[in-house]
């Protein structure tokens, strides 16, 4: 299909797709989600007289083109090195996406998401060499024994959070590291090493170029496998329920006040983590024929978590780049030596003390700060009516939204002209009832404000305790509280409420 491109001022490049008047466009979505792979949006081309299709999101086609790539690359190159270094980013990229859910999605602080992954691959190991069961048993075993792991760390998340949490997880993987090392049926005698497990792809066949080529895609697979399960836990009705209520512990309890169970929510996602992890583990143990100490390594988790910091906390692609970045660094440098590790740390504290949240977080915070550079432009400046500044003539088509802002700038100033201090001891006597003309339509502006952001009272306990809460205006999010006064009657809040506004309408322009 052609494709044709329009400049229009200053704007970038933007493909249209001509509307065939003769066929209908259909949306596909991502199954078990609200998600299109690729959403388009009609409009008016004045250049053409033509409607036109745009490609509104592009997220889902960066990812085809990024998966695409990942599968086709080392299979196009056909050599053993490349395999084994594309092989790596598929297996830690599946535990880091794993491991994203929990920290991301869930809110908890575990690191113990590779020795999860360790106690399915020794699990499926062990129970291969002893009692012969084939690979695809293995899986499921793994599954059930990385789910078994999960619930065990989970018990502690009931009373434990935050930094006390991670030592406790920290602790739990060098117990295990610690137990296979003396326990002779797990490979104690052999440094912890257990091999000798049935095999995807046997030995034989991995000598060979679609030996390697079938392991690969398998690992690609499992990539495929750990990705479908953040899209649906995240994008799904659990994932909004836990992001409504984790940012701090006032949106906690208020969620739980309004019926969100809250810790049920991120333990069920805590729990289908761990038993994929578990599931990955197992893949790990048939891939390779069996499992080593490294899967427990404090280095290994430490390098995992680099990954994720790099690429962007709770971001599925900011776990798969950051993977990619680091295996290649770690991989495919190593003739540097220790280097490489001191020049992985230190892209991960340049990515803290330079980034809001990884590379994927560097964009929404290069946008604000070009924004910020703009603002304070405009701010030196003065134009003839104040409020509008040349450059943005080009932004406002509507002459009727330029002279809805000039009229709402003169209301503003009009009603700071009002707000005396005899006006706020009205109101502070009688914040409810018949005032006068001049704080009555004081109020009634304030009335008429959006809900984003507007101030309300909250009671949290009748007729005794009173809190001042802006709303968010966005359905889902709770309100946040603005201060930590309690008030004892509710004409105290109310006229709290009622200075803040006044604040507030006093320092717009």
């Amino acid at each position: 299909m052609f494709v044709s491109k329009y400049e229009v001022g200053r704007r970038r490049l933007i493909p249209r797709w001509p509307v065939r008047t003769s066929s209908l466009f259909y949306r596909i979505r991502v199954p078990g989600t609200k998600r299109s792979l690729l959403r388009f949006e009609g409009r008016y081309n004045p250049k053409t007289l033509q409607r036109e299709l745009i490609l509104k999101d592009k997220k889902p086609l960066f990812w085809m083109v990024g998966l695409f790539a990942l599968a086709a690359i080392p299979i196009a190159v056909g050599q053993q090195l490349v395999f084994s270094i594309f092989g790596s980013i598929c297996f830690f990229a599946a535990i880091n996406v794993l491991w994203t859910l929990i920290i991301g999605t869930a809110g908890l602080q575990s690191y113990a998401s590779l020795a999860t992954v360790g106690v399915g691959a020794y699990a499926a190991t062990y129970l291969s060499i002893t009692y012969g069961i084939p690979w695809p048993i293995m899986l499921i075993a793994g599954t059930l024994f990385g789910a078994l792991m999960g619930f065990i760390i989970s018990v502690p998340a009931r009373r434990l959070d935050g930094l006390y949490y991670a030592l406790l997880t920290i602790g739990i993987s060098e117990f295990l590291r610690s137990y296979i090392t003396q326990s002779e049926s797990l490979g104690g005698q052999f440094n912890g090493a257990l091999f000798g497990a049935d095999r995807i792809v046997s030995e034989e066949a991995m000598q060979t170029s679609s030996g390697q080529t079938i392991s690969y895609l398998v690992s690609f697979f499992v990539l495929l496998i750990s990705l479908a399960i953040f899209r649906l836990v995240s994008g799904g009705r659990i994932g909004i329920l836990l992001r409504t209520a984790q940012s701090s512990k006032e949106d906690e309890s208020f969620a739980a006040a309004v019926g969100i169970d809250f810790q049920r929510a991120r333990l069920f996602v805590f729990l289908i983590s761990s038993a994929a992890l578990g599931f990955v583990g197992a893949f790990y143990a048939t891939n390779q024929g069996g499992a080593s100490l490294s899967l427990f390594s404090l280095d290994q988790m430490l390098l995992l978590l680099a990954m994720i910091v790099i690429g962007g906390l709770g971001k599925a692609e900011g776990a798969v780049v950051g993977t990619v970045i680091v295996v290649f660094l770690n991989q495919w440098f190593t003739s540097w030596g220790p280097w490489r590790i001191v020049l992985v740390g230190f892209l991960m504290l340049a990515s803290v003390l330079y980034t809001r949240n990884g590379l994927f977080g560097l964009r929404q915070q290069l946008i604000e700060i070009r924004e910020r550079r703009k603002a304070l432009s405009r701010a030196t400046r003065t134009t003839r009516y104040g409020a509008f500044l040349p450059e943005q003539g080009p932004e406002i088509s509507d002459k009727g939204v330029i002279a809805e802002r000039e009229f709402e700038r003169a209301i503003r100033d009009k009603l700071r002209e009002w707000i005396t201090p005899e006006i706020i001891e009205e109101h502070r006597l009688s914040p409810l009832g018949q005032h006068s003309d001049h704080l009555e339509r004081i109020l009634n502006y304030f009335r008429k404000q959006p809900i984003s952001n507007k101030y309300v009272v909250y009671c949290e306990s009748a007729f005794q305790a009173y809190r001042v809460v802006a709303l968010s205006g966005i359905p889902g999010v709770p309100p946040r509280l603005v201060d930590d006064k309690t008030y004892s009657n509710l004409d105290e809040a109310y006229h709290a409420v009622f200075l803040r506004r006044i604040n507030d309408l006093k320092s717009q322009h």
